[in-house]
């Protein structure tokens, strides 16, 4: 290792989502600018490494912007696929999408996720169905507690239909900054 390490912050250039922080030493930082890809140097693998090189899901380098001090860096980059070594867009998932994944990767028979994923699409679709009227009637005549315990069933019968259809919940929030401009 050449130096002190710094954060190395990576958003994506075109939604400004964050998607990882890593941490980089000189060397890591000079090969970032000089071949266009994110490099990092793995504190627990005493090496650098390029993001990507087993998964080929690299970060393609746009713009690295040192802080006010030059400890961290901000590196703006277009990813080719997933991020995090999960499978999500970002390192920064919301935490019931995370445990979904958990759930799914778990396997267990014992899991509602996973009896949901392996029901199939068209039972989930049925689910998200089942809960969006209740959320309707409740909003119409029942406690604020009943509501948001009806919405909070929608929400994780949504992501779970997400799952199962093999999209992240990050391409919603990019739908809704689309519409949004």
């Amino acid at each position: 290792m050449s130096g002190q390490l710094r954060a190395a912050i990576v958003q994506d250039d075109a939604t400004g989502r964050v998607l990882m922080l890593g941490w980089m030493d000189e060397e890591a930082l000079a090969l970032t600018r000089s071949s266009g890809f994110v490099h990092f140097y793995s504190r627990s693998r005493q090496r650098l490494w390029k993001k990507g090189e087993s998964s080929g899901n690299t970060l393609r380098v746009v713009e690295v912007v040192p802080d006010c001090d030059d400890d961290a860096v901000l590196v703006r980059a277009n990813p080719d696929g997933p991020t995090c070594h999960d499978g999500s867009t970002s390192c920064f998932t919301p935490w019931l999408w995370r445990k979904i994944l958990q759930r799914e990767e778990s396997g267990s028979p014992s899991s509602y996720v996973v009896s949901l994923l392996e029901e199939g699409t068209a039972r989930i679709a049925r689910k998200v169905g089942e809960e969006a009227v209740e959320l309707a009637v409740a909003s119409l005549s029942e406690s604020d507690e009943r509501v948001i315990a009806e919405a909070a069933d929608l929400w994780f019968h949504t992501l779970v239909l997400l799952r199962s259809r093999g999209l992240d919940p990050a391409a919603i929030e990019d739908e809704l900054r689309r519409r949004d401009r």
